[in-house]
C-alpha cells in the first residue's frame, strides 16, 4: 500500500507537470497536495515498516519529535490548501472572466507558499512546547505513530497551556477552512443550479469533483480517526 501510494502520487505530480494543459491553479494545488501526501506517508509509515522487521518496537526521542512536526505540519497544511482550492472553484466557477486574472501564477504559487509556512510555523510552535515537557512512566505511545496528542499523555507536568494552544490551533486549522469551503460551495451551487443547460451544469460541476473528493477523503478520514479515539479517551 506504501508503494502504492508513492507510484500514484508521483503519476499525478509527473503528469500535470509534463503536460502543458494541466498547468493551471487546480492542478498546482492537487500537486502539491499529492507531494505533501508523500511527505506524510513516508513520515510515519516508513518506523510502522520498520517496526514490522526490528526486534524492538522503540522510537528515540528526536525521532518522535520530527515525527510530531512532519505530521502535524503536513495536516495543517493540507487544511490551508483545501481552503485555497475552495477559492479557485469559487473564482472559476463564479467569476469566469476574472479567474486568468485573479489566480495568475503570481497569486496561486504564493498561496500555496504561505500554507506550507503556515502549517510548518504551527507545527514547529507546538512541538517545541510538547518536546519541553517532562516524561514519566513507561513512554509508551498508545498508538501507530508518534503524535503530539499521545506524547502529552505522557507528560508529568501541567499541559494546560498545550491544551489551550492545540485548542486555538484546531479552530483555525479545521473549523475555519471547513467553514469557508463550506460557503465557497454555496455560492458554486447557486451558480451552477442557474446555468440553464444539463450539459453546461455537469460540466461546471465536473470541474470541482478533484477537489470534493479530496476534502471527503481528508475530513473524512480525519473526524472518523480522532472522533472514535477520542469517544475512548480524550487525548486520542
Amino acid at each position: 500500500m506504501y508503494l502504492v501510494t508513492l507510484l500514484g502520487n508521483g503519476v499525478l505530480i509527473l503528469v500535470t507537470i509534463l503536460d502543458s494543459r494541466l498547468h493551471k491553479p487546480m492542478y498546482f494545488f492537487l500537486r502539491n497536495l499529492s507531494f505533501l501526501d508523500i511527505c506524510y506517508t513516508t513520515s510515519s509509515v516508513s518506523l510502522v515498516l520498520d517496526g514490522f522487521l526490528a526486534p524492538q518496537k522503540t522510537i528515540s526521542f528526536s525521532t518522535c519529535a520530527v515525527q510530531m512536526f512532519l505530521s502535524f505540519a503536513m495536516a495543517g497544511t493540507e487544511c490551508v490548501l483545501l481552503g485555497m482550492m475552495a477559492f479557485d472553484r469559487y473564482v472559476a466557477i463564479c467569476n469566469p472572466l476574472r479567474h486568468p486574472v485573479v489566480m495568475s501564477k503570481a497569486a496561486y504559487v504564493p498561496m500555496a507558499a504561505s500554507s506550507w509556512a503556515i502549517g510548518g510555523g504551527a507545527s514547529l510552535v507546538h512541538t517545541s512546547l510538547a518536546i519541553q515537557l517532562p516524561l514519566c512512566g513507561d513512554n509508551i505511545i498508545n498508538h501507530f505513530t508518534c503524535g503530539i496528542l499521545a506524547a502529552l499523555k505522557l507528560a508529568c507536568a501541567d499541559i494546560s497551556i498545550n491544551v489551550i494552544s492545540m485548542g486555538v490551533t484546531n479552530v483555525i486549522f479545521l473549523g475555519v477552512p471547513v467553514l469557508f469551503i463550506s460557503a465557497s460551495y454555496v455560492f458554486i451551487i447557486a451558480t451552477i443550479l442557474r446555468i440553464p443547460s444539463a450539459e453546461g451544469r455537469k460540466k461546471a460541476f465536473s470541474t470541482c469533483s478533484a477537489h470534493l473528493t479530496v476534502v471527503i477523503i481528508f475530513y473524512g478520514t480525519l473526524f472518523f480517526m480522532y472522533g472514535k479515539t477520542k469517544s475512548k479517551d480524550p487525548w486520542g
